[in-house]
């Protein structure tokens, strides 16, 4: 039966679907369009590179990650399930 599947549809190559956010393009759990709307605020250079922001989201979730999964580390060692302030 025509129709059926997992095809895009007539539009070839995705015409008009919904809109992906650049955190999802780039893989990230960090807000893109956040840390680019703060960096453009803070007036750090008169341009922005569309990168730049994707990396320093990057970065900021790199460091989060690793700071939680050393706590989440102490919290095991204390026989705790949940970390607290104490932890980090």
């Amino acid at each position: 039966m025509a129709g059926k599947g997992k095809g895009k549809g007539k539009g070839g190559r995705g015409a008009k679907g919904k809109s992906t956010s650049r955190s999802a393009r780039a893989g990230l759990q960090f807000p893109v369009g956040r840390v680019a709307r703060y960096m453009r605020k803070q007036n750090l250079a008169p341009r922005l590179a569309a990168g730049a922001p994707v990396y320093l989201a990057a970065v900021l979730e790199y460091l989060c990650a690793e700071i939680l999964e050393l706590a989440g580390n102490a919290a095991r060692d204390n026989k705790r399930s949940r970390i607290i302030p104490r932890h980090l």
